[in-house]
């Protein structure tokens, strides 16, 4: 029973840990990534469709990011699905091929990512609480049903902060690298 809280609390938090790694993934950096585009949708025949199921996203150089559609007709739909975006980026088409350049980012945007990244790593955490303080109601439950001993409840109680230690590191380390890839120019 312990077991089966602490692996459902492992399993849990470890989503917070890649859910969080995915919000970092949009936050953008001075770098050219493919992964920066992968929440901008296109329409195609009618239905709203991922950019990376309609072309091919790829990296040109460090501040270049390449778009080319598999059908010529969805050139225009891409270009304004990528300028209407949340990210400020103006693409450039050349025939059928879309150029994204990333503008270098200023010392004060620099600023502004990194607060928004620590909250983005705060609200990890708080996730990662969340879950721990779950599992330790759970532990609770069960020494009320007498299904445990006190002693087995500390134990357990223990082992869940091992746990909880554990993955908020690992939301503590993603944050520093991100802060690091932030401000390198």
């Amino acid at each position: 029973m312990l077991d089966e809280i602490k692996k459902d609390a492992a399993d849990r938090m470890a989503k917070s840990v890649a859910a969080l790694k995915q919000e970092l993934t949009k936050i953008r950096t001075g770098r050219a990534h493919t992964s920066l585009l992968d929440h901008i949708t296109v329409e195609y025949y009618g239905s709203q469709t991922p950019l990376n199921q309609v072309s091919n996203v790829g990296v040109e150089d460090s501040r270049t990011l390449v778009v080319t559609p598999w059908e010529k007709d969805m050139v225009q739909p891409i270009e304004k699905a990528i300028m209407n975006s949340d990210l400020g980026l103006n693409p450039a088409t050349a025939g059928t091929v879309i150029r994204v350049p990333l503008p270098a980012l200023t010392e004060e945007r620099r600023k502004d990512m990194i607060r928004v990244v620590r909250n983005e790593a705060e609200g990890g955490r708080v996730a990662i609480r969340n879950i721990r303080r779950d599992a330790l109601n759970d532990v609770k439950d069960l020494l009320k049903e007498k299904m445990i001993g006190e002693d087995d409840e500390r134990r357990a109680e223990g082992e869940v902060q091992v746990i909880t230690d554990k993955y908020v590191s690992q939301v503590d380390a993603l944050l520093a690298e991100k802060e690091s890839e932030l401000m390198e120019i």
